[in-house]
């Protein structure tokens, strides 16, 4: 699976990029991340955006650098996604669709007011939102997709992760010590006990997973 990422702050990305499991995924060549800048493109004392027509709040990213940096990524058929409150919300069951059906997935990352909507015209690109929020730019978003479509690539998850979706897994999780004192911070505060609840401890495999099922958050 290839990312094809185009941004204006690909530096936003590294730290995230380089640990973990998607980290791991990168080192193994399970997935490829590239990226593409607009910025490249844009000539020199020339901005990457400009005023939207009609007025309004705001600059609003040029066009033809976008398209440029579009141009650049040579494959057949890629899934094009831009980010949009206003876009389709984006679930594990698009994250496994994705996956399934396409091995290149480019990522426009919006800035400021947005991308001038021609951009999103000419590439073809599917409207995705992942939340009913507004967030600074598209590059979080598109760390939440590289996330949740690589998940679902055979082998990105390694021995001790297994993917969530495909069992019953409760959002209260428990492990050593079974039990925990714990003072809370201030003079005369008393120390308390939270244990493991019992079901957890039993071994019966029934109870267990009626206990999760019961403690799943909707």
């Amino acid at each position: 699976m290839r990312f094809h990422i185009i941004t204006i702050f690909p530096d936003a990305f590294d730290s995230y990029l380089r640990e973990s499991i998607i980290g791991r995924a990168i080192r193994n060549k399970k997935i490829k991340i590239r990226f593409y800048n607009p910025m490249d493109f844009c000539p020199p004392k020339e901005r990457v955006d400009d005023r939207p027509y009609g007025g309004g709040p705001g600059m609003v990213l040029r066009p033809e650098l976008f398209l440029k940096a579009f141009a650049k990524i040579k494959v057949k058929k890629p899934k094009v996604i831009f980010f949009s409150t206003s876009g389709k919300k984006f679930t594990t069951s698009h994250a496994k669709q994705t996956a399934k059906k396409f091995k290149d997935i480019v990522l426009i990352c919006g800035r400021y007011e947005g991308i001038d909507a021609r951009v999103k015209k000419i590439t073809g690109a599917e409207e995705i939102s992942i939340g009913d929020y507004v967030l600074t730019g598209g590059e979080l978003p598109a760390m939440v997709l590289i996330d949740s479509i690589s998940r679902q690539i055979p082998g990105v998850l390694g021995k001790y992760e297994s993917l969530e979706e495909e069992r019953v897994s409760s959002s209260e999780v428990y492990t050593r010590p079974e039990v925990l004192k714990y003072t809370p911070p201030g003079r005369g505060k008393k120390a308390k006990t939270y244990r493991v609840p019992k079901v957890l401890l039993s071994g019966h495999r029934a109870k267990i997973e009626e206990w999760k099922k019961r403690n799943i958050t909707p």
